[in-house]
């Protein structure tokens, strides 16, 4: 008889216990949503293909834009830095012997307001039997192809900027492009590319010897045609409705779209604990590192900048009597006095939360190999207090 209970128990242990493939799977799971749901911050579906990175290089206008606009760990260095808060960069897939451009715009939703659009050309000098010439300035004019059969004549084509240009320089060239973009984003169709054309004061057309601009095919990548689009998704705007600043109701932090998931109990721990120190002092609220390596994650096949960053944590108590070390506002204060005299039952201390929160930048190559500038609100902690 006690043999049979003493099996009983074993066998009702066994079933309990959950098994190292279930915790396996549990874990998979748990980790296949959070990074489904981390995509989402970052407003995509699906990751990009990773590249092979040795082959392909960001332009250098990208990487410049980069830089002037975030820190070494891709946190914005001022908002008003930026167009909207998307800027991409496209190639020519055409590769004419003529001055002609067409642009794959495939990935640009919709949905997104188009700010500015720009055509990057970089002019090369003269060659050296031509660089005697009595003209010293040209007429440089973009044109949207209107049909390709008549590009030729007026009729097929629709002047989008024209301004002089120095014969004898070199560099690169910026033109307005915008009317044409927006056209081509209304009707996909419409986008049969763009026609340069290079005349004399007098209006006569130059040699193309003379006034030359680097192609896509015969020249270094560094130099290829470029067009460069800042668009505006509207998650800026949306952000800022969902997470009013200065809110009571909720947390001033990022609402990052995390819903409580389904954890073994070995990584479950007591929301008291997060108050104590490792010797069992309680901690103040403060600002605490949270590194996001992009590599662990498995992002840096496709991202270029930054490498990763530190979004920071808030974390520690919020005691009686808040000093003002702690930022509090008005509203956790009372709280605070509320809890401390104990005149409702069920109120609480206020909690350590971000109150300043800032954005960052990333750099990275989409799954068209066009590169992309994206800025990120409400991602890193820039200071902590008690709301």
């Amino acid at each position: 008889m006690l043999r049979a209970v003493i099996w009983i128990s074993v066998m009702g242990l066994a079933l309990c216990r959950p098994s190292e493939n279930h915790l396996e799977t549990e874990s998979g799971e748990v980790r296949s949503e959070a990074m489904r749901r981390l995509l989402e911050v970052f407003g995509m579906e699906d990751p990009p293909a990773a590249l092979a990175r040795g082959h392909k290089q960001p332009p250098q206008y990208m990487l410049d834009l980069y830089n002037t606009i975030a820190d070494v760990d891709g946190v914005t260095k001022d908002p008003t830095l930026l167009e909207g808060n998307t800027v991409r960069s496209f190639f020519d897939k055409l590769h004419s012997d003529q001055i002609e451009f067409l642009f794959n715009m495939s990935t640009v939703a919709k949905s997104e307001k188009i700010l500015t659009a720009e055509l990057h050309l970089f002019k090369l000098r003269p060659q050296a039997s031509l660089t005697f010439n009595r003209h010293h300035f040209c007429q440089v004019s973009v044109y949207q192809v209107l049909d390709s059969s008549k590009k030729n004549v007026s009729q097929g084509k629709k002047l989008l900027s024209s301004r002089l240009v120095p014969i004898h320089s070199s560099g690169w060239e910026v033109f307005t492009i915008t009317q044409a973009v927006r056209s081509w984003m209304s009707d996909e169709g419409s986008n049969l590319g763009l026609l340069v054309s290079v005349r004399t004061l007098a209006g006569l057309q130059m040699d193309l010897k003379t006034v030359r601009f680097a192609s896509g095919r015969n020249h270094h990548h560094s130099k290829q045609p470029m067009l460069v689009l800042f668009t505006d998704d509207g998650r800026r705007a949306a952000s800022l409705e969902i997470t009013p600043k200065g809110s009571d109701d909720s947390p001033v932090g990022p609402s990052l779209p995390f819903p409580s998931l389904s954890l073994p109990a070995a990584a479950r721990r007591s929301a008291r604990s997060i108050d104590y120190d490792e010797s069992g002092e309680k901690m103040p609220c403060q600002r605490l590192p949270l590194y996001v390596d992009f590599e662990e994650i498995g992002w840096s096949g496709w991202i270029v900048s930054p490498r990763g960053y530190n979004a920071y944590h808030c974390k520690g108590s919020c005691p009686f009597p808040l000093g003002q070390n702690m930022r509090p506002t008005n509203h956790a204060t009372v709280q605070s006095i509320i809890n401390a005299l104990k005149l409702t039952k069920g109120i609480k201390t206020p909690c350590c939360v971000p109150d300043k929160l800032f954005s960052i930048n990333l750099l990275y190559f989409d799954d068209d190999e066009n590169v992309v500038l994206k800025q990120y609100d409400d991602m890193v902690a820039g200071s902590c207090g008690c709301h």
